[in-house]
């Protein structure tokens, strides 16, 4: 019975040194043990080998019972100790830390020479306000949300109707009824679910913009009222924020970036004074085709994403006209206002 204990000892110490996983170990054991209690159970009496380990198949039934009984007591303080451990919450997710499915998410951000690894860590620590999810805010919270742009907030008073679903892609037609920031935060969470997502379904007013302003770093302007436009512009200066611009009409968009803290021009800069009535009609008045807000929408993504991640050259000090009948692109020269009465010296 020592010889085989001899033997068992040193399939366990060879494997030790072979750095053997245990799994492989004990079946060797396990099978050498098996061995000698089958020899016991079916050789006849006085047969050698039953001669040589014990002559009887009780002290090996003793001794596997008695392993059995430990192995288990072990697996059962094991469960015991992982029970009574206190569950804490997961720590949170630090600014560019990624996980693997993450990194597998970006990859293709990732490897692109112009963004990398720092830029990807940029739009996870970015925290960008866009106002209006409709036609503008529709491709630019979805591409927002897919590029990885760590906190989003949205904030518009209107809830889905069937005549948004022609080119608010965000929204389906399920949804009508649903306030569009709470439609446009599902949606988002479905495409990415590792999102700060944060909806306001109400106005925006001038009383509080300028503090909510604050608490972001980039503002992208999606409404299609001139008065709502002047209003950001101003708020966005006071809070001293970019702001990415975009508008529509028929067949017709712009983009530019408003940043007089770069030394760019604000929108009253370029636009000083309201536009004569019927000169800057809403969609609802002159109609709108569906898939320009998603072009003018989605290059306005892009330029959130440029600026965020410092690629390429961004549209401060310029704007892109975007002819959808042409079609044709142009790009305008801006220049900031010394006397501008919005981010002037005397403003």
């Amino acid at each position: 019975m020592a010889a085989v204990l001899v033997i068992m000892a040193a399939l366990w110490g060879f494997g030790a040194v072979m750095k053997t996983a245990y799994t492989p170990r004990f079946v060797m054991i396990g099978l050498v043990y098996t061995s000698v209690v089958l020899g016991h159970l079916v050789l006849p009496d006085g047969h050698p080998l039953r001669a040589a380990t014990g002559e009887s198949a009780a002290p090996w039934l003793l001794l596997g019972g008695a392993v059995l009984l430990v192995l288990a007591y072990r697996a059962v303080l094991n469960r015991l100790r992982r029970v009574a451990q206190p569950v804490s919450e997961p720590p949170p997710s630090r600014s560019g830390a990624f996980s693997d499915e993450e990194l597998e998410r970006y990859a293709r951000h990732i490897t692109l020479p112009d963004i990398g690894g720092q830029g990807q860590k940029a739009l996870k620590a970015a925290k960008v306000l866009v106002v209006g999810a409709g036609g503008l805010g529709s491709p630019l919270l979805l591409y927002l949300a897919a590029a990885g742009v760590g906190r989003i907030g949205v904030i518009d008073p209107d809830l889905v109707s069937l005549s948004n679903l022609q080119r608010q892609i965000i929204h389906r037609d399920a949804d009508q009824d649903i306030p569009k920031v709470f439609s446009a935060e599902r949606a988002m969470k479905a495409i990415n679910p590792h999102l700060d997502v944060r909806p306001y379904h109400r106005i925006l007013a001038a009383d509080f913009a300028d503090a909510l302003f604050t608490e972001y770093d980039l503002i992208i302007d999606g409404t299609d009222r001139f008065e709502s436009r002047a209003m950001i512009n101003a708020a966005a200066v006071a809070a001293k924020r970019p702001l990415l611009a975009g508008a529509i009409s028929a067949w017709e968009g712009q983009i530019t970036l408003y940043a007089p803290d770069q030394n760019g021009p604000c929108m009253a800069c370029v636009f000083p004074h309201p536009p004569k009535a019927g000169m800057a009609a809403t969609c609802a008045e002159t109609g709108v085709i569906g898939a320009l807000p998603g072009i003018i929408g989605t290059m306005m993504a892009l330029e959130a994403i440029k600026h965020i991640t410092g690629a390429g050259q961004g549209l401060l000090g310029r704007m892109v006209l975007y002819d959808a009948l042409a079609p044709e692109t142009r790009i305008l020269r801006l220049k900031r206002d010394s006397n501008c009465p919005v981010c002037g010296p005397k403003a």
